[in-house]
């Protein structure tokens, strides 16, 4: 989609905000190289960081609006769930993917 912006605004947009995201990161990466120890607290916080993550990475696939439904992408919403019931219950990464996957092809099969 094209923009109104010229080209050296967008290059230099892209230039600041990649300083930022580099100068942000290895503030961290600094601020914890100084300490000896990891506040307790703080590590019990961190331990949940991939769990976020990775639910932030996931979850708007089940959740957007599907075009040719014009709704929640049903299909999609199914096979997560049954993916995450088998996750919960067996913490089997195969199984897990094997249960999403056929979740997804058998309610589309009947969609």
């Amino acid at each position: 989609m094209p923009t109104s912006y010229s080209d050296p605004v967008v290059a230099g947009l892209i230039v600041v905000i990649g300083a930022a995201t580099f100068v942000l990161r290895v503030s961290f990466i600094a601020l914890f190289g100084r300490l000896d120890e990891i506040p307790p607290g703080l590590e019990r916080a961190l331990r949940f960081v991939p769990a976020a993550v990775l639910a932030a990475l996931v979850l708007p696939a089940f959740v957007t609006l599907g075009p040719e439904s014009g709704g929640i992408a049903v299909d999609r919403l199914v096979a997560g769930g049954t993916a995450a019931a088998v996750a919960w219950r067996t913490e089997n990464v195969l199984a897990t993917m094997t249960s999403g996957m056929v979740a997804l092809w058998v309610v589309r099969l009947l969609l």
